[in-house]
């Protein structure tokens, strides 16, 4: 049964799934679609074009859906989709897509922890089981891909993405792609080495994370460029789907990927 406080706003052309409560002085505009056990908190604000899955809990003054703040919107019809269990704390924003993107919508995905004050722009896309930290700002068109957590204060460059069970530290600026599995920090940001906690806490095998630091080694701390360690890691290390996640990640980086530490060090930066 839903349960809607008398003081709250739901448009009439909202869908609200079973057993949804809605508190106090919350607002769900026309056009927003909520599913199965939601909860709403007080104050928290939906804008029109929302998907909501089921379960996923909106503390106060959240703001999801509002127009994007972007120079090239132009009222057209854009879309935010939140997948299931989805925790959104007090007064992080999300907006929705823009036409001109060629997408349309910003997407996050299930299972993902949004902390307090943090903001995902038009056409961002987080994926599943991601921890954005409080005061994380992602810039439009920023990708983060499955189990990925961002560090509190973090920014992050519009277009950049960071890779499957990568870790960002608090208070980076991130202006480079981050490749999966790794762990970044410092100032200027840089490569760091392998999440490792992370991935034992995901079940990773030993070898497998043995595997994955050896081909970052080749990568990173062999003196070779970028491509030339992403051609010995394919000739050294066999198939497999962490070996080829890095090296399609690299491959396709639009904005080219963090230096190592090493490498910032002989730079002088």
């Amino acid at each position: 049964m839903t349960n809607i406080h008398p003081s709250a706003y739901v448009d009439p052309d909202a869908i609200l799934g079973e057993d949804v409560q809605v508190g106090p002085f919350a607002y769900i505009d026309a056009g927003v679609e909520i599913g199965d056990g939601c909860i709403i908190e007080p104050h928290a604000v939906i804008y029109p074009y929302v998907r909501m899955g089921r379960n996923c809990h909106v503390w106060p003054g959240a703001v999801i859906g509002a127009i994007p703040q972007d120079l090239k919107f132009e009222g057209e019809v854009t879309y935010v989709d939140i997948g299931d269990n989805v925790n959104i704390r007090e007064c992080a924003t999300i907006n929705r897509g823009t036409r001109a993107s060629g997408k349309g919508v910003t997407r996050i995905g299930s299972n993902t922890l949004i902390m307090s004050y943090v903001h995902v722009a038009h056409d961002c896309c987080v994926g599943e089981h991601c921890i954005l930290v409080s005061y994380v700002g992602l810039a439009g068109e920023a990708d983060v891909d499955d189990w990925a957590i961002i560090g509190g204060s973090t920014v992050v460059h519009q277009f950049c993405h960071i890779g499957k069970h990568a870790m960002i530290g608090g208070g980076c600026k991130v202006s480079k792609d981050i490749p999966p599995y790794s762990i970044c920090g410092r100032e200027p940001l840089c490569f760091e080495g392998v999440n490792l906690v992370g991935l034992r806490r995901r079940n990773f095998s030993s070898e497998t994370i043995r595997d994955i630091k050896d081909m970052y080694e080749s990568i990173y701390f062999q003196g070779l460029n970028i491509s030339d360690g992403c051609a010995k890691v394919e000739a050294g290390f066999p198939r497999s789907e962490e070996r080829d996640e890095i090296l399609s990640f690299i491959r396709n980086s639009k904005r080219g990927i963090v230096r190592g530490y090493d490498a910032l060090k002989s730079s002088g930066e």
